[in-house]
């Protein structure tokens, strides 16, 4: 009978403080839904403990299966790169299977709507709000494809219109895609931040959203339950094939 396998979740980091805490705050949630999984946390940059840290404390404690799943929205350079460096210069006593990032997600999109009804819409307001969906932004043109589509499906549950708008590296940004829906005749305009924590790019979107006079400014994903769910998802569907390839 083999243990199941450790969870490594691996966030990015950031010099902001508040990043690290709602990172916390999520793996707590995690937890907390299921008790029995050892769950571990490493960061990329700036923030300790670092992925190889965790790692190798891992395999010094005898631990052999990891699923290590990037706190990541989109698959984007860092879960292409980055993670998979990393994840290569682990001690070798240790099998690892990478998770898939977390979006696109039905889940996701559920935590959206229930941050912008928290931050004061209501289901009625619904036909009537122009929503922004505000990512951080990449260079990478899958990246940048997923949050349009996301824009495009949520759009066809009932909002007035949905447009995607990025913090850094593409266009629009928030405050010109707050303009156009205004120019479009929604009744309101709702900025939706598609980010994971607070930042530098969830301030600057948030900095859009006031210059440009939007009437709602959702809160981060954060510690959402969803989010919690659907780590437990990712990292369940990752772990599956692992037993089996271990005749667990």
């Amino acid at each position: 009978m083999h243990q199941q396998p450790v969870l490594l979740v691996v966030a990015h980091g950031s010099r902001d403080p508040r990043h690290a805490a709602t990172v916390h705050a999520l793996i707590r949630r995690v937890r907390a839904m299921r008790p029995g999984l050892r769950v571990e946390t490493g960061f990329l940059d700036f923030n300790v403990p670092s992925v190889q840290g965790v790692l190798e404390s891992l395999a010094g404690r005898g631990v052999r299966n990891v699923v290590a799943l990037p706190l990541l929205l989109t698959r984007a350079f860092h879960a292409k790169s980055d993670i998979p460096s990393v994840l290569r210069e682990a001690p070798s006593r240790l099998r690892i299977r990478q998770a898939d990032v977390l979006g696109p997600s039905p889940l996701l999109t559920r935590t959206l709507e229930r941050r912008l009804y928290e931050a004061g819409l209501s289901p009625a307001d619904k036909s009537s709000t122009g929503v922004v969906l505000a990512s951080a932004g990449s260079s990478d043109p899958e990246a940048i494809a997923v949050i349009a589509e996301i824009a495009r499906e949520w759009r066809h549950t009932g909002w007035c219109a949905v447009r995607p708008a990025f913090a850094s590296a593409s266009l629009p940004r928030t405050g010109d895609a707050v303009r156009e829906l205004r120019s479009l005749g929604c009744a309101k305009v709702a900025v939706a931040p598609y980010v994971l924590a607070p930042g530098f790019l969830p301030d600057r979107i948030a900095r859009g959203a006031a210059e440009a006079r939007a009437d709602v400014l959702a809160d981060v994903l954060g510690p959402a339950p969803e989010v919690a769910r659907l780590l437990l998802e990712r990292y369940d569907a990752a772990r599956l094939p692992l037993r089996a390839a271990l005749g667990a």
